[in-house]
């Protein structure tokens, strides 16, 4: 559905100042719409299910220009579109690949970025060519992803200090810590070895020798070029980071070129989804309950029945060293 005029009006735009609003069930889906979204240079308004939408009354007030819905569009939601007055409504597309499955996401998120190109007679963003890595960004051929509760800081802290930042790692660090207190942690773990520490404050790269952390307020999401995007929507659910849900999402986007590690915490943050993600071939790995202040987050991991290894946080950054050079080896030959 379209109103010529707006279309019209819409094209006369800065593509910046061009509002989208993705209402899509699939947790990938809206991963997906946001990453196309984001590369077309868009604004994206929002990004939700259906029942965050209703829940979220301030988007009723909010100027939207693209409505991208793949949920049921019943009356209910027919209103409401309609009410907001939108240059185009896009409704119903197929299942996004995985992140990892580069040429198939390619093909889908071309698909929709042809759409946008045909609505908006801009044909560049078709014709603009896919993302490449700059010379100074393929410094890195490994994701960490590090998942920490209560005992974390002295854990994690003890693993990169064991941990050489000259590998061809990035490592991003999901914790649960105190709002009022999280401001420390770069400081903590910056202490005494060369690793570059710092809180995600807005959508950047994965770096090697760079440990980012995921703020406690807003969500961030990993996508297929090496990016972490800063969402502005506060973490759903009872854990702020949400391990569990970032831990999914790397997997999905980095697949076998990814380790994740769960170390001292409280709780089974991490081990929601690990179910779901074995197909990626991502590495699973947790620190060794017996060396832990607190010891339950871990033991998730391990009863899960899908850990690779278990270490304290030295031996973990061993087996990390370790595991790089075997697969550089192998790659090698």
């Amino acid at each position: 559905m379209k109103d010529n005029a707006r279309v019209l009006a819409l094209r006369k735009k800065s593509k910046s100042d061009i509002n989208v609003l993705v209402v899509a069930e699939d947790h990938r889906q809206r991963m997906a719409f946001s990453d196309t979204v984001r590369s077309c240079g868009f604004t994206l308004v929002d990004c939700v299910s259906r029942a965050q939408w209703q829940e979220k009354s301030e988007l009723a007030n909010t100027t939207v220009d693209i409505w991208l819905i793949d949920s049921d569009y019943d009356d209910g939601m027919i209103t409401a579109t309609t009410a907001s007055k939108p240059a185009a409504v896009l409704v119903g597309f197929s299942q996004a690949p995985y992140l990892n499955e580069s040429q198939q996401y390619a093909k889908w998120q071309r698909k929709l970025q042809r759409k946008f190109a045909e609505l908006l007679a801009l044909p560049t963003l078709v014709n603009a060519a896919a993302y490449k890595k700059s010379e100074h960004e393929t410094d890195w051929h490994y994701v960490v992803f590090l998942g920490a509760s209560m005992g974390g800081p002295s854990a994690v802290k003890e693993f990169l200090d064991n941990l050489s930042p000259t590998l061809p790692v990035c490592v991003l660090l999901a914790h649960h810590f105190n709002h009022t207190m999280i401001e420390t942690l770069p400081r903590i773990l910056n202490r005494h070895n060369k690793w570059r520490c710092e809180i995600i404050a807005s959508s950047q790269r994965l770096r090697a020798g760079h440990c980012l952390i995921a703020p406690i307020d807003k969500q961030v999401v990993c996508d297929s070029t090496g990016r972490v995007i800063l969402l502005d929507q506060a973490w759903v659910g009872e854990y702020k980071p949400d391990i569990g849900h970032l831990l999914k999402n790397t997997s999905d986007v980095h697949g076998s070129e990814l380790i994740n590690i769960i170390f001292s915490g409280m709780g089974n943050d991490g081990s929601q989804y690990l179910d779901l993600i074995q197909d990626n071939h991502s590495q699973l790995w947790a620190q060794d309950p017996s060396t832990s202040a607190c010891p339950s987050q871990p033991q998730a991991i391990i009863d899960s029945g899908y850990c690779d290894f278990i270490g304290s946080p030295t031996d973990l950054a061993q087996k990390l060293t370790n595991y790089i050079g075997e697969r550089a080896a192998s790659h090698s030959r």
